[in-house]
């Protein structure tokens, strides 16, 4: 297997609204950021995923850019930005940007000239059609709620939005689209940053005729089967590996919703015609159901285990896995799977970090998950930041679909705003993130939660995560090992094997809050092991042990 930097790195994302605010206006910025960039170095990570800090009307919290080729006002300046890289890069950090290209603002000059006229030479910039029988063009719903299309009075067409209705997509069959996107992105490389994150990438191609969808709850079609993985998505994404990322030495992940096995070994193929790697979904929507992600059901760690074996095995020598519990979209991995409770909340969190870090493929890590920060607790609606929780609450109680109480439950559990509460740094006023009002609450346990007390304590979750970045440069095994599951049967114990040439790595992990019995597997017995970690006192593996409360263990042979 190829060997590439991006392989053996570890990802660190941070949201910059909320990591940390330098001038006391309650948001996060650039210069917040650099103050931080110490951390990190600390910490052992060698890129920053940075979340979108172009300029944008933030209507979906900077994933609506009206200028990729400026930063948000309330995050600095792009002489602030050049000082951040230029830092990031003297410590040895490199720095991936957030690529949204499916979809521009309403407010970017293209669309401010598109929806002028019929004729305009940017109207073909997006997607406008003509309604149906005085109804929208299709029946395609808003990933955001409500429908997929808007109209627009002054030219009497509609313009599609996957999602808000400020988020017009913009249409990759023009070729001009492609030439003016991808020359933004050359701008960006030639600034130096050294990678992209492509959000919802495997949108940007759209089934000719737009056909309806199938009908769901919601009362609107799907549009997955037509904007999903679409027609022309591997010619647009080999166009742009052309025009740009093959000129560069990059790292690039797409999110890509929907994807499957097959998909990804295009998407992510080992002979780099595309992209280095991809986010798939499939673990995150193992707790969804009916309606979408929004209920209390809890992962079955069985059905977790096929998923996460699947992306493994199958993507082996063929493409490039990427790890990830948490991110900007997703709530507290431990109050998910873990268990956030004061007696467990530590090593459940460091169980769930060693079950991913030891895994083939590039880990991520979001801002807080290295501290085991939880989900907030949320009592009232307005605490509520993000137009997804708060559309879909709305949305689902007028339609009687599920009652006030029913969802506000759900979202204070599943809403992406568990994970944009501000980063816990210390035990000082609003966690130190802001001197001044945060634009959105600081979680309560941070004088039980945050940086400073962990950093300076051996045990704590940061210096957990510090040793198991510093394993994965130290051992090929963690990297480039295969991988086989064991008990695949088991609803308490995730246990797998790594294997490296001569070399085996036994991983295994109790997810429950009970002692569990554990037998090795035969091909370990009677041999030594060496413990590379684990989050009990244990010092060696032995032939029959008795698993603690979120137990995990490393062994390396």
């Amino acid at each position: 297997m190829e060997k590439k930097w991006w392989k053996s790195s570890v990802v660190y994302q941070i949201y910059p609204r909320s990591f940390c605010d330098s001038n006391g206006d309650g948001i996060g910025d650039i210069n917040g950021i650099r103050s931080k960039l110490w951390y990190l170095k600390e910490l052992g990570i060698n890129v920053i995923w940075l979340s979108p800090v172009y300029q944008s009307p933030n209507d979906d919290m900077g994933y609506d850019i009206s200028d990729y080729q400026a930063i948000m006002k309330e995050f600095g300046t792009m002489e602030d930005y050049d000082h951040l890289l230029e830092e990031a890069h003297t410590l040895g950090i490199k720095i991936m940007m957030d690529l949204v290209v499916n979809h521009t603002s309403d407010e970017h000059a293209w669309f401010v000239e598109s929806r002028k006229s019929r004729n305009n030479p940017y109207r073909d910039y997006y997607i406008w059609r003509d309604g149906k029988d005085g109804k929208e063009p299709n029946n395609w719903g808003s990933c955001f709620g409500g429908s997929a299309w808007q109209y627009d009075e002054a030219t009497d067409q509609y313009y599609l939005h996957l999602f808000s209705k400020k988020q017009p997509d913009l249409n990759w069959e023009n070729d001009a689209v492609r030439k003016s996107v991808f020359d933004m992105m050359n701008w960006w490389c030639n600034k130096g940053i050294d990678g992209f994150r492509m959000d919802v990438i495997s949108m940007i191609s759209k089934a000719p005729g737009l056909p309806d969808g199938t009908v769901g709850a919601s009362g609107y079609g799907d549009f997955g089967p037509y904007s999903v993985n679409g027609p022309r998505v591997h010619e647009f994404l080999q166009e742009m590996n052309r025009e740009v990322l093959s000129q560069y030495d990059l790292i690039t992940v797409g999110e890509c919703s929907g994807v499957t096995i097959e998909e990804a070994q295009k998407y992510a193929a080992s002979s780099g015609e595309e992209l280095n790697m991809v986010f798939q979904f499939e673990h995150m929507d193992l707790d969804g159901g009916e309606s979408f992600k929004w209920n209390h059901r809890k992962m079955k760690l069985t059905e977790l285990k096929a998923v996460m074996s699947k992306w493994q095995t199958q993507l082996y020598e063929k493409a490039w896995n990427s790890l990830y519990w948490c991110n900007h979209d997703q709530p507290r991995i431990v109050s998910r799977l873990g268990n956030d409770s004061p007696a467990w909340r530590e090593k459940s969190a460091k169980m769930l970090a060693t079950c991913l870090h030891m895994m083939q493929g590039t880990p991520y890590i979001y801002q807080g998950e290295e501290l085991g920060m939880t989900n907030y607790p949320f009592s009232s609606l307005e605490e509520f930041r993000d137009i997804e929780s708060i559309n879909a609450y709305h949305e689902l109680t007028e339609k009687g679909i599920l009652t006030p109480e029913e969802m506000f439950d759900y979202i204070s559990y599943k809403g992406r705003d568990n994970a944009r509460t501000p980063m816990q740094w210390e035990d000082g006023v609003q966690a130190g993130f802001t001197t001044g009002t945060p634009w959105i609450a600081v979680n309560p346990n941070y004088k039980e939660i945050n940086a400073r007390e962990q950093i300076e304590r051996a045990d704590s979750v940061f210096h957990y995560y510090q040793k198991l970045i510093a394993l994965r440069k130290q051992h090929d095994i963690i990297v480039y090992g295969d991988y086989e599951l064991l008990l695949p049967d088991s609803e308490e114990i995730y246990s797998y094997v790594r294997t490296y040439g001569e070399q085996k790595l036994l991983v295994i992990c109790n997810f429950t809050d009970r002692e569990i019995a554990y037998e090795l597997p035969e091909a370990f017995r009677n041999r030594k092991g060496e413990v590379l970690i684990g989050n009990d006192k244990r010092p060696e593996a032995k032939e029959a042990m008795a698993l603690t409360p979120y137990e995990a263990l490393a062994v390396l042979y």
